[in-house]
């Protein structure tokens, strides 16, 4: 069964062109991991500094190779996360 992960990041309008370029980085080299299915990035209109990302894979285990993954560390835990006021994360199964 599919597995979805749906996050919202919100930073400081600031940080947003940081936050911003390492979330399409990310997007290219997730859009290459053999299980992910979609990654998107949103920003939402008229909210500067805020994120929606939708991404789908195969299959939990898919996901968890994409957390392993240098590019996750690097990215989104060395480069977004630190500059995150808030983070909401949802993890769905997809029927």
């Amino acid at each position: 069964m599919a597995y979805a992960v749906i996050a919202h990041y919100f930073c400081e309008p600031a940080d947003e062109a940081t936050v911003r370029a390492a979330l399409l980085k990310v997007r290219e080299q997730t859009r290459a991991e053999p299980a992910n299915l979609a990654y998107e990035v949103h920003a939402e209109a008229d909210k500067p500094g805020s994120f929606v990302l939708y991404e789908r894979y195969a299959d939990r285990a898919g996901f968890d190779a994409h957390k392993a993954a240098e590019h996750f560390d690097e990215l989104i835990v060395k480069t977004v996360w630190p500059l995150l006021t808030e983070r909401r994360v949802t993890f769905a199964e997809v029927l």
